[in-house]
């Protein structure tokens, strides 16, 4: 990969990812206090929805940039001699390497942001301190795992369908589809994606909101997911999946369309 192209990727996932996370800002909200032990009402409903937002600000440009430059060169690699079956099995792969490299930058901000949705009374900052005086730079990284191991399964879902419809459409029409085209895919890609990854989105949440030294701070992935089973059933496994469609269908239309669009704009 050329080192324009590198840079192009870095500038345009950066973007893309400030313009999704800070639109759809409030249905995250909305969706994390509906996945917490103390329940929608209880974690503030719908007041404070912009409780967390700073964290989310500081952290969406590295955390996305660091993802696409992942992606793009990995990508870039294995496309060399592959044949085209292999194609979807080289997205997968490049996926799911953006996604350990991005978590690095995402999980500390993520920690923050969710701990500030449920206590919309506390300061980012507060959260911050509180979180390092208590729990160490460890306590920042809390749910590392299980946010990759939500990560990667959504992105071997939504990576290799948004490229394989874009390829579909691009077929149908007799040229490269327009940044527009592209953002429809990623929207049917991510929508589709967040459906069927959502426990293990709500096993992440309640790793990442549990009090030190309870049982799900551990960050036992299965574990978590047993509890919810146990205590609240299919329902509580999928707690806030209409949200989480909503804002990741729509969020895959921003994110993957202005990606798209940026990229164009600087090569």
């Amino acid at each position: 990969m050329e080192p324009r192209e590198s840079w192009a990727a870095l500038a345009a996932g950066g973007v893309a990812g400030v313009c999704v996370d800070l639109i759809l800002f409030p249905l995250d909200t909305v969706k994390t206090r509906l996945q917490s032990p103390q329940g929608f009402r209880k974690a503030g409903g719908f007041r404070g929805i912009y409780a967390g937002v700073p964290s989310t600000a500081i952290g969406s440009f590295p955390n996305a940039a660091a993802f696409f430059i992942t992606y793009e060169n990995v990508k870039s690699m294995l496309h060399h001699g592959s044949t085209s079956y292999l194609t979807p099995a080289t997205h997968m792969v490049a996926a799911s390497l953006g996604e350990v490299v991005a978590c690095l930058v995402r999980v500390p901000s993520e920690v923050v942001k969710q701990r500030a949705q449920v206590s919309p009374s506390s300061s980012t900052l507060r959260i911050l301190s509180h979180t390092l005086y208590h729990e160490g730079i460890q306590g920042l990284y809390r749910g590392y795992k299980s946010t990759v191991l939500r990560e990667i399964p959504f992105s071997l879902v939504q990576f290799p369908l948004w490229e394989s419809l874009k390829d579909l459409w691009s077929w149908k029409q007799g040229h490269v589809v327009d940044s527009w085209q592209s953002a429809i895919c990623g929207a049917f890609a991510g929508g589709f994606a967040a459906a069927v990854t959502t426990p293990l989105d709500v096993a992440k949440t309640r790793i990442m909101l549990a009090k030190a030294g309870s049982s799900n701070a551990s960050g036992n992935v299965l574990a978590a997911l047993g509890d919810i089973w146990r205590t609240q059933g299919l329902s509580g496994l999928f707690a806030g999946v209409v949200p989480r469609m909503a804002a990741i269908s729509l969020g895959g239309f921003i994110f993957l369309g202005t990606y798209e669009k940026t990229r164009q704009l600087l090569l």
